[in-house]
């Protein structure tokens, strides 16, 4: 890989904001944003869900024309939204979503994502591995060139996103969220790399939600809130992670921010942070009786699972990204067919009953993809909002719906949950990644549930709604609602549940119970025998 360019002026800082401004409507995503970031660091930017954060990454990668302000790379001055300028003065973004054409192989990816010069329109195969072996070894890669995309653990494609984004000698790569599909392995593995290109002269610009993992890698750290950065740049070395916490919430009580609420949220009744009782009802919820399903593109089909889950019981599901907990979920949810086996609900044999009709009988789903599986992105957020009473509507036949009263249901549901929104009909796609998750909490965690399956309920959420979540989870238990939990953050399955299974090649490599062992929980995800 070509070795960046200078960073331009000397002493110069690498990015230099000054009085950005972005809105929409009545909401302000970024008001009088100013901040110098200074050449060859780490620099890391943090804040709740709708703070800014992506919408500040768009901006500097030319994504988002800003409604007041100027950006300047290496000490040029951009035009406002252009992406080719930004990427002309060396500047690359990874974002939340991998880019990389699944069906492609590694090399054919590569080449065509990474928007360099001198591209031809007629490649052979030994050219376009000879172009590309170099620059993935540079970054510790080993991945073979002609392996497809889709056939890739989550890890190598977000290393992979890394060798596209730099091909064209950026000297500046800013990762949105970078660490959200990642691993604990899988993050040290990332920081070690992001290090390494430090070293190197390259500016790097990290959006992250977790404290651990700001301490664990950046040089300095901006906090926005509600659009405004209310701190930094400043060193890490030279601020406590309560001053952070501090300015990300706000005036929020310290109580409040230890327990994980965020300023203005308000801890659901009944809820407890103490021992989790003993489960006196051994009502089962869940049972898988060894159960298979075909395998996808992406993961293998379950082989013969067996599973359950008890109501007031938390169970978590743990194991390496694409490992068979998707073909779990979409199994349960009756959104993919058993091949053998049986699936029960509530003591009723459910294996060949519609999606639909398990959701009226209490199974409730937060689906591993908030944006293409949990929302209608240019649904209005009311519709959204409403989907499982118009289901319920439609399936006892109900001659009449208001739509008044569905919209004023939904905003009082979206309040409670506090998602930052300007009009119950506004598309979907208008809200943040964090507020649309709360959205399908707001839906999916209503009245009539009875089992919840959540796939990375937590994912991409800041560090007090990920505790608000988690308080909510708990409260189901508490009342008597089974939860089977499917996340890639151990220290939340070590913290929630009450059983706990590892997935490894679609069945069941381990099970486990509390208090749990991190080396053995590690070593039944990697398959590693000692």
């Amino acid at each position: 890989m070509t070795a960046p360019r200078p960073p331009g002026p000397a002493g110069g800082p690498a990015v230099r904001c000054r009085s950005l401004g972005v809105y929409f409507g009545a909401v302000r995503a970024l008001h009088d944003v100013s901040l110098d970031l200074a050449a060859g660091r780490i620099h890391a930017v943090v804040g709740q869900n709708g703070a800014g954060k992506s919408t500040l990454a768009k901006v500097l990668g030319g994504l988002q024309a800003p409604k007041t302000g100027e950006v300047h790379i290496a000490g040029r001055r951009l035009p406002a939204g252009d992406v080719r300028a930004a990427r002309d003065a060396g500047f690359a973004m990874v974002h939340q979503h991998f880019s990389l054409p699944p069906s492609f192989t590694v090399a054919e990816a590569l080449e065509l994502t990474a928007a360099r010069g001198g591209s031809r329109s007629i490649y052979r195969r030994t050219d376009l591995h000879r172009r590309w072996q170099h620059e993935l070894a540079d970054v510790g890669g080993e991945t073979a060139l002609s392996t497809r995309i889709r056939d890739l653990p989550v890890e190598t494609r977000q290393s992979l996103e890394i060798v596209r984004a730099l091909a064209s000698e950026a000297r500046i790569l800013m990762l949105d969220e970078p660490t959200a599909l990642l691993t604990p392995a899988a993050t040290d593995a990332l920081f070690e790399r992001l290090r390494r290109l430090r070293d190197r002269g390259v500016t790097v610009i990290i959006v992250l939600h977790k404290l651990r993992e700001v301490a664990a890698i950046a040089d300095t750290v901006s906090v926005l809130r509600d659009g405004e950065l209310v701190l930094g740049p400043i060193e890490w070395s030279e601020v406590s992670q309560g001053r952070i916490s501090d300015a990300i919430v706000g005036s929020a009580p310290a109580a409040e921010r230890i327990a994980g609420v965020g300023a203005g949220e308000t801890p659901r009744p009944g809820l407890s942070e103490g021992p989790t009782p003993p489960n006196t009802n051994k009502r089962t919820l869940l049972e898988l009786v060894r159960v298979s399903s075909r395998e996808s593109a992406f993961e293998p089909g379950l082989r013969s699972v067996d599973l359950n889950v008890e109501a007031g019981q938390i169970v978590g599901v743990a194991g390496v990204e694409g490992n068979g907990q998707r073909a779990l979920v979409s199994t349960i949810a009756g959104l993919q067919p058993v091949t053998e086996g049986s699936v029960i609900i509530g003591g009723a044999d459910a294996t060949g009953v519609s999606a639909g009709r398990r959701r009226l009988q209490g199974l409730r789903l937060v689906p591993f993809d908030r944006n293409s599986e949990g929302i209608s992105r240019s649904a209005p957020l009311w519709l959204n909002q409403s989907a499982l009473r118009l289901i319920a509507s439609r399936r006892q036949r109900s001659p009449l719906v208001s739509v008044r009263g569905l919209k004023r249901q939904a905003a009082e549901a979206m309040d409670h949950w506090r998602v930052r929104y300007d009009s119950v009909a506004q598309p979907a796609d208008s809200l943040s990644g964090g507020n649309v998750q709360r959205l399908i909490l707001s839906r999916e965690l209503a009245p009539g549930l009875e089992l919840l399956v959540a796939a990375q309920p937590t994912r991409g959420l800041d560090f007090a709604a990920t505790g608000f979540v988690r308080r909510s989870l708990r409260e189901l238990r508490q009342q008597g609602a089974g939860v089977l939990l499917v996340s890639s953050d151990l220290d939340e399955l070590f913290e929630l549940s009450d059983r706990l299974v590892v997935m490894y090649g679609g069945g069941v490599a381990a099970r486990f119970e509390a208090p749990y062992d991190p080396s053995a929980v590690g070593d039944a995800m990697t398959g590693a025998v000692r």
